[in-house]
């Protein structure tokens, strides 16, 4: 099997310095404990709800591999809002698989959102969000991805390389299992350094400055030799805007 490399760790006192300097960071998981004020007991029993995900019914490449669920939410320091449900849409030149379309998904199941685990983890990263722009609500969009190997191969980001039209993005690796592939790779946005690396521990976290750089993950398959055909990388995602949702009528 090829090496996986190794992303490179930002203890959480640089985070701010590294993402001002380069446009991306990389908390190891203790470093997400640290910055948002959790234990591993106070998120662990989110990931069993990756498993219950209803399929990604907008998928225009005609794949059958992604499941997911989606919620909005306003976080204003410690004060987090969930939001009226809502669409998730973004623009053609941001997304040109699947931009100008209002997507409805179903919404992130109550029993995960109403946590005050979950409101620590949006804050905490909304503090960081503010260290570099600013004390403003920050208009966040959350995403529960599983990407399976249903179809042999599973795209994380069949859009290629992007940027999401936010300030930043955060990406949570929840689980890799019986999987190749799923390689991760940071790119200048208007020059040539790139980086890329595979996230394998649960809660390791990817920060992006959206505005910097743009990002995809490589497609996954099944390893061989496992006994188990069915393999899938699970995430969540979170974008961070200031001055409102992305929407069609703005």
């Amino acid at each position: 099997m090829t090496q996986l490399l190794s992303p490179p760790i930002t203890p959480p006192g640089a985070l701010v310095d590294a993402l001002q300097t380069q446009g991306h960071a990389v908390l190891a998981p203790a470093g997400l404990y640290e910055l948002a004020g959790l234990a591993p007991a106070d998120i662990e029993p989110w990931r069993a709800s990756w498993s219950a995900l209803p399929a990604d019914a907008y998928l225009r490449d005609g794949g059958h591999y992604r499941r997911r669920r989606h919620s909005s939410f306003v976080v204003e320091k410690a004060d987090v809002r969930q939001v009226p449900h809502r669409a998730h849409w973004q623009p053609v030149s941001y997304n040109a698989l699947h931009g100008g379309l209002e997507r409805w998904f179903e919404p992130m199941l109550p029993a995960m959102v109403a946590q005050p685990s979950w409101s620590r983890l949006l804050a905490g990263l909304g503090g960081v969000c503010s260290a570099l722009k600013g004390d403003q609500p920050w208009y966040v969009e959350a995403h529960q991805f599983r990407i399976d190997t249903t179809d042999g191969i599973g795209r994380p980001t069949p859009e290629g390389a992007h940027r999401d039209g936010v300030d930043f993005v955060a990406v949570l690796l929840v689980d890799r299992h019986h999987v190749k592939g799923g390689e991760t790779r940071v790119f200048e946005a208007a020059g040539p350094q790139g980086l890329r690396f595979t996230l394998t521990a649960p809660w390791t976290t990817l920060l992006l400055d959206d505005e910097r750089v743009v990002h995809e993950s490589t497609p996954i398959q099944p390893l061989a030799g496992e006994g188990d055909s069915e393999g899938h990388r699970d995430t969540l995602v979170l974008t961070f805007r200031a001055r409102g949702f992305q929407d069609p009528t703005a």
